[in-house]
């Protein structure tokens, strides 16, 4: 922050500057906070495009200097929020609206600031309570190679993502003594790295071989994945078995995953955890909730899932719209919410898992339990999820019930731990090839390490022949086909690896 002597009338007046910044997505741009104190009639304006939480600042900083035994002087007092044409949203303007102020009205040193960036929402006693989007404040500071002012509660936030000073504030007057030199404040710690957690562990899963097999293949690759069956199957059990055995985040996918939960409003403590996330959203979700947007653009459930798992139970009952809006971060692995008043975007690399009955009273193929409609009803009741967004789920696995006699057995000597072991493995040889997972293969890399055998080959092109594959799909079965060569820890994608790949291909509902 830096202050700029105008001189009108033979007095001088001050203009101070303090930098902070507006949030875009998953961006921090720019934002420069000036206030000028002029002489006239005694008013308080914020301009430059603010929403009602910025103009509710004005409120908040006069109670805070309040607090402290400061009143504001009997002058026209402007705050400007540079550019003027960029929407401002949300409270953490309001520590760099209370230190232009206080900098215009001399009572701390301006140019002491100028190489801070400043976020955070004051309390009416003073206090610097915390606000979202520090994380992202802390990496745009880092790239302007400047310091960060953010409040206490999120210091060991800033300070894990870079290497930047960070003044972590509780509340006014510590920021205003440590500045001045009276006192200091202490270096937040680092936040925490949270282990991985675990959830269900396979081991209480009885019988359901093939789902097993179709869940450690989904998790080794990052395939999307779809489960259909009767109630009581098992289906979302095996879904929230799926975190156990994915590999943890690394340190880089960490830091992307805890942006867009900065952004939200969620990282709790600065703690940035490893586990992958796992979203499970009603289906009664609207659009909006599960892609991003509102009044204030916020990211939604499918950005929330990023790099982690999106588990749509009672894939049906969604409505139609709804989920042919996830087409687009499907394929593209990030949503772009456009908006009369924003256009934004936020990553949305997922990996969709999704659980359906067969038909709408859930029981086809049991004569006992089946209803007079059937199989008539499981085609009316399928065709509500689109043809398109069922090509771009990789595996389908029918859940078959689970009998008296599976539910008796003793509980399965692989769990959870064994089926990890191998899925880290499968991982390492994608990684070594250069990507996150096989789900992300395309053109040159796919063709270089997808490619099968030429008895795999034939039996591929006889399967797209008569299943009448689309592109996408066949790009699919490809990349299905590599992940189960490296659970098998094969160099190239032989017959075997294709056919088993084939048999996870989506069918036409059967009775």
């Amino acid at each position: 922050m830096h202050a700029i002597p105008f001189i009108s009338k033979g007095e001088s007046h001050l203009v101070a500057l303090v930098s902070t910044v507006a949030y875009l997505g998953l961006e921090a741009r720019s934002v420069e906070v000036q206030c000028q104190v002029a002489p006239g009639m005694p008013r308080f304006a914020i301009v430059g495009l603010p929403d009602k939480a910025v103009g509710e600042s004005r409120e908040r900083v006069q109670s805070a200097l309040a607090a402290m035994g400061l009143s504001l002087p009997p002058k026209r007092i402007t705050i400007n929020l540079s550019p003027a044409d960029l929407p401002k949203e949300g409270s953490h303007y309001d520590l760099p609206i209370a230190l232009a102020l206080l900098a215009a009205m001399g009572v701390t040193d301006a140019e002491q600031l100028a190489d801070f960036v400043v976020v955070g929402e004051l309390a009416l006693d003073g206090r610097v309570v915390a606000s979202p989007g520090v994380l992202l404040a802390a990496l745009h500071a880092s790239e302007q190679e400047k310091g960060l002012i953010c409040p206490a509660a999120q210091g060991s936030e800033a300070k894990w993502a870079s290497d930047v000073p960070v003044l972590a504030a509780p509340d006014l007057v510590s920021l205003l003594n440590h500045l001045k030199g009276t006192s200091r404040l202490p270096d937040p710690e680092p936040g925490e790295v949270e282990e991985p957690g675990h959830g269900p562990d396979l081991k209480q899963v009885k019988g359901q071989e093939t789902a097993k097999r179709a869940l450690e293949i989904a998790a080794a690759g990052g395939h999307n994945l779809l489960m259909i069956g009767p109630p009581g199957a098992g289906k979302s059990l095996l879904a929230s078995c799926l975190p156990g055995i994915l590999p943890p985040l690394t340190p880089a996918e960490a830091l992307e995953s805890s942006m867009v939960a900065s952004v939200a409003g969620t990282l709790e403590g600065g703690r940035i955890s490893r586990t992958r996330p796992f979203r499970a959203p009603h289906h009664s979700a609207s659009m909006a909730a599960l892609t991003g947007g509102g009044l204030r653009v916020k990211p939604g459930e499918v950005s929330m899932a990023h790099l982690g798992v999106l588990f749509l139970d009672e894939l049906p009952e969604f409505q139609r719209a709804v989920l042919d809006s996830l087409r687009q971060p499907l394929e593209t692995g990030k949503v772009d919410v456009a908006r009369a008043n924003a256009h934004v975007s936020f990553p949305a690399r997922v990996q969709l898992v999704a659980a359906m009955n067969p038909c709408r009273c859930g029981h086809l193929g049991d004569a006992a339990l089946a209803c007079s409609r059937a199989p008539r009803c499981a085609a009316d009741y399928q065709g509500k999820v689109s043809g398109p967004l069922l090509d771009r789920i990789d595996l389908h696995v029918e859940v078959d019930p689970v009998s008296a006699a599976d539910l008796a057995l003793p509980p399965p000597a692989e769990g959870s731990a064994e089926v990890s072991a191998r899925v880290a493995e499968a991982r390492k040889l994608q990684t070594a090839r250069g990507i996150r997972s096989n789900a992300e293969l395309e053109a040159d890399a796919l063709e270089e390490h997808a490619t099968p055998d030429d008895a795999g080959r034939q039996l591929l092109m006889q399967a797209a022949e008569a299943m009448r594959l689309s592109a996408r799909g066949y790009t699919r079965v490809l990349r299905v086909a590599r992940t189960i060569a490296d659970l098998a820890e094969s160099q190239g994608v032989g017959r075997i690896h294709v056919a088993e790949a084939l048999s996870y291909r989506r069918q036409a509902p059967r009775a």
